[in-house]
């Protein structure tokens, strides 16, 4: 029991990236409150908490004093729970080179590294035909996230630099960023990208990349998706991130687009006025500024003459035009005026009145007027309401007895004049 809290104690002085799990998916029915609150019970408020897509939480603690809580901890939220360090978060790698390391082994170099915080020794081999050759290099893992600039191997200072690993890729489906163990893909052939084909069973003499789709085999190191995934792995490297985090922050038009994303795009550029759709180039629109009518006719007018013009010559034009334009609102009065519609009964009652008019005039060319003629259903000279002057049959009573009262007078006074 001694020696497993003196093993946790070397673990919480560097490790910060923990990894807690729950057995049969119980972490998934919890909400997101209750897991804050179950947190801080433990050990307080981490720095950051991380849901993985295994349903797993990855916690980053903030002290070391944070860590040994969580590795202490056997219970969450009334379940068992396993608190275990992240695999490559809590740790870096270096890769040293030196032609005197050929003499030792991995285990003789671990043990004498390790105190220098070297966890892990694992020395690089090269393929040559179909055997493997041992290399002066040999990678070094430390228990710590910053790495070391050199470490000293007996009596030899050896300078490391760090270790960006070459691209994780499928030998079941040939994509990069997951192993076979993890792979929901089919089986596809490393050289003609064939589906449901073994590598080892294939006899096409043409190579295709079931990646690039270019020709050459999918582990190539000439492949453009191959040089993509290394660039993944640098940053993963150089700045500790996950996978997932360092291809997002490479390649962030690659993921997966939202509803609101694909609806930007898909209005950003209409169909209506597309080349590609329509073979019609639509202008922009210009705004035209508005311009009275006043001054428009005034530079028609001024434009007709020379530019030469001296001062006098443009007031003489302007008054000239100001009196022309008085003269033709008062001719469009004139004409509306006239062009009054008229109605049915104002159209009779001139008609009438002017066939009344010929008879009385006939009448006094052969002869002096009498009562009778005037009291032959008699005329009332007037003006109608639309401006109709002439003889008019009275509508009232009282204008029509008033009419006859006058009668006798108009008798006497004709009368009175002598006789032609």
């Amino acid at each position: 029991m001694g020696s497993q809290i003196t093993d946790i104690d070397k673990l919480s002085e560097y490790a910060r990236f923990l990894i807690l799990s729950i057995p049969d998916g119980k972490l998934e029915k919890l909400s997101p409150f209750a897991i804050e609150k179950g947190l801080a019970g433990i050990g307080g408020s981490p720095k950051s908490v991380k849901k993985l897509r295994s349903g797993d939480l990855l916690l980053e603690t903030n002290s070391a004093v944070q860590t040994k809580s969580f590795l202490l901890a056997k219970s969450f939220l009334n379940n068992p729970v396993t608190v275990t360090l992240h695999r490559t978060l809590n740790s870096c790698r270096g890769v040293i080179s030196d032609n005197e390391l050929m003499k030792s082994t991995e285990e003789e170099i671990l043990e004498g590294l390790s105190s220098q915080g070297v966890t892990a020794v694992k020395r690089i081999f090269m393929k040559k035909g179909t055997t493997l050759v041992a290399t002066k290099h040999v990678i070094l893992t430390f228990n710590t996230t910053k790495l070391p600039s050199t470490v000293k191997a007996g009596y030899i200072y050896c300078k490391t630099r760090l270790y960006i690993p070459n691209p994780i890729r499928c030998f079941k489906c040939q994509r990069f960023g997951h192993s076979k163990t993890a792979c929901r893909g089919r089986l596809t052939c490393c050289k003609c990208a064939s589906v449901d084909h073994l590598t080892s069973d294939c006899q096409s003499a043409e190579l295709l990349c079931a990646n690039c789709k270019q020709p050459h085999s999918a582990d190539s190191k000439d492949c453009p998706q191959w040089k993509k995934e290394k660039k993944i792995q640098e940053v993963r490297t150089k700045q500790n991130l996950s996978y997932y985090e360092a291809k997002k922050l490479l390649f962030p038009e690659q993921n997966s687009m939202s509803y609101s994303n694909a609806l930007k795009s898909s209005t950003s550029q209409p169909s209506q006025t597309d080349e590609r759709l329509t073979k019609v180039i639509v202008p922009p629109l210009i705004k035209l500024t508005p311009v009275k009518p006043n001054v428009l006719r005034v530079k028609n007018v001024s434009t007709t003459k020379p530019s030469t013009a001296s001062p006098s010559t443009t007031s003489a034009a302007q008054s000239k035009f100001k009196k022309h334009s008085q003269n033709a609102k008062q001719a469009k009065a004139s004409d509306q005026w006239e062009l009054v519609k008229e109605s049915k009964a104002a159209k009779k009652a001139r008609l009438l009145a002017e066939r009344r008019g010929h008879v009385l005039q006939s009448l006094s060319r052969s002869r002096s007027l009498t009562r009778e003629d005037f009291l032959k259903n008699p005329p009332l000279r007037g003006t109608s309401s639309l401006g109709v002057t002439g003889f008019t049959t009275p509508r009232y009573p009282s204008v029509y007895f008033s009419f006859r009262f006058c009668l006798p007078l108009s008798f006497l006074l004709f009368s009175s004049f002598p006789r032609g």
